[in-house]
Formats: structure tokens, C-alpha cells, sequence
């Protein structure tokens, strides 16, 4: 399945505190529970102004769909083609 990296560009997101981590993460896992298990949440890093998030998700399509119906931008998804990491140079 598809692997895509999305980016959301929110103005202050690395000085949100944790309960604001905690909505925004439960509205997350919400909208999920609604779209089912074909998107998947991997994990996401928070930036100054940025949030990057990894999904597994059969189509962009449904990943824009988890954004609109979560009120989260998505100013950027692009579909993982690789993955390297200093392994890769051995």
C-alpha cells in the first residue's frame, strides 16, 4: 500500500502544548475511525511553523479526504517512492 508524506503548514505548531497535541491527535484518530482502516496513521513531526505527518493510505485522494473532514491542512501530500537511511550506504 502506498506510503505519502504530507504537509501541513500551521503557523505556531511548535508551540503547541501537549493538550493541544492531545485534540488535534484525537481528532486525528477520529476521523480514522470514520475513513477505516485503509488510512493509517505513522507518525508525525512537529516543526516550527510545519507538521509532517506519514500515512499508509490506499490513495491521496483519501488522505485529502482525512484532512477536509478533520479541518487539517494539507498543503503538500507526495507519495513515498524510497525510503533510504545510512544502512542504505553500506
Amino acid at each position: 500500500m502506498p506510503k505519502f508524506l504530507i504537509e501541513r503548514e500551521i503557523p505556531g505548531a511548535g508551540d503547541l502544548g501537549p493538550e493541544e497535541l492531545r485534540a488535534i491527535s484525537q481528532k486525528s484518530c477520529g476521523v480514522l475511525r470514520e475513513l477505516g482502516p485503509q488510512v493509517q496513521w505513522v507518525e508525525s513531526y512537529v516543526t516550527g511553523d510545519k507538521v509532517y505527518c506519514v500515512y499508509i493510505a490506499p490513495s491521496e485522494e483519501l488522505v485529502r479526504e482525512h484532512a477536509t473532514r478533520g479541518g487539517f491542512p494539507a498543503n503538500r501530500v507526495s507519495e513515498i517512492k524510497r525510503m533510504i537511511d545510512p544502512t542504505t550506504a553500506e
